[in-house]
């Protein structure tokens, strides 16, 4: 089994769109992508600075849309229908779940931006950011985060916990930090999947009520809890949910090695997971596709799995 995986935010980068739009009728389909978002993508994942694409309102539709077009174009060259599973992390479950055919890709998208203009929001009304910290001894890192504060939103596996929440906590856990571990700022502008969220959650919970959801055509897995998800209905609640819950990555990948996964492909933009996957599911090929020029070797890896 080999499975494709959609990043979350952070992943994105100035100008990284433009080599995808070089493919034959990649153009169209972003400007598809961004008119059920809202957000001109094309000129976001082309001409804007890193500040402009750090905005969660821009940032959370322009990852969807480079992975559903990633997606497309591999799908293209590896002469494939399905994945034989998908799985997103954070708000590359919207991905997932297009992929999956959960929900349509407009649909999909429209959420998206439904999602990020709500958390835009939510974050704009206090301080607040997120840093990665490495190699900390857990118990450990539990009490800092007490004693600041802050909460943990993505269990990344790998010895990587994302942490949220006040950005002078942040400064202070970076300054100070548990005996041999890492804290590396992210490049986001908020306590994502924390209570900060909650009145984002409420927005997309509304918009989520009245979107068509069809039961995952292959195999596919929620990092809210990292098992499989059957149901469609079920999976669009969790995709609500989770917007103020953490992510557990690390069980998604625990998952993934239960069931005997033989290589991972990231979807564009990609690097982040490929890099976590490296490092806790040793031994298993993994791909990261970040540009048009990585396809041939993501399709190499799901025809030789076949």
């Amino acid at each position: 089994m080999i499975v494709v995986v959609a990043p979350g935010q952070g992943s994105q980068t100035p100008s990284f769109l433009g080599p995808w739009l070089e493919l034959d009728g990649m153009r169209e389909r972003i400007e598809r992508y961004a008119d059920a978002a809202g957000v001109d993508l094309v000129r976001h994942g082309t001409v804007s600075d890193a500040d402009t694409i750090r905005d969660t309102s821009v940032a959370q539709p322009l990852i969807v849309a480079a992975s559903l077009a990633s997606w497309a174009a591999l799908a293209e060259r590896a002469g494939l229908d399905l994945p034989d599973g998908v799985a997103g992390h954070s708000v590359g479950e919207f991905a997932a779940a297009a992929i999956a055919r959960v929900l349509d890709e407009q649909t999909a998208l429209r959420l998206v931006g439904v999602r990020a203009r709500a958390m835009a929001d939510a974050a704009s009304a206090v301080r607040t950011g997120m840093s990665a910290v490495v190699g900390a001894d857990e118990t450990e890192l539990a009490e800092a985060l007490d004693r600041l504060g802050l909460a943990a939103a993505n269990y990344n596996g790998a010895g990587q916990v994302v942490v949220a929440g006040d950005l002078d906590a942040l400064a202070r856990l970076a300054e100070q930090p548990p005996a041999r571990a890492r804290v590396i700022p992210l490049q986001v502008a908020g306590a994502f999947h924390t209570a900060t969220m909650a009145p984002a959650r409420a927005a997309l919970a509304r918009a989520a009520a009245a979107a068509a959801a069809a039961d995952p055509a292959t195999a596919l897995w929620t990092n809210s809890t990292g098992a499989r998800v059957d149901d469609g209905r079920a999976f669009v609640d969790l995709l609500v949910s989770q917007v103020a819950s953490p992510v557990r990555w690390d069980r998604t990948m625990e998952s993934f090695a239960a069931e005997g996964v033989e290589g991972i492909v990231e979807l564009a933009p990609a690097g982040a997971l490929v890099g976590l996957a490296k490092r806790a599911l040793r031994g298993v090929p993994a791909v990261a596709v970040t540009a048009p020029d990585d396809l041939e070797s993501a399709a190499a890896l799901v025809r030789g799995a076949a």
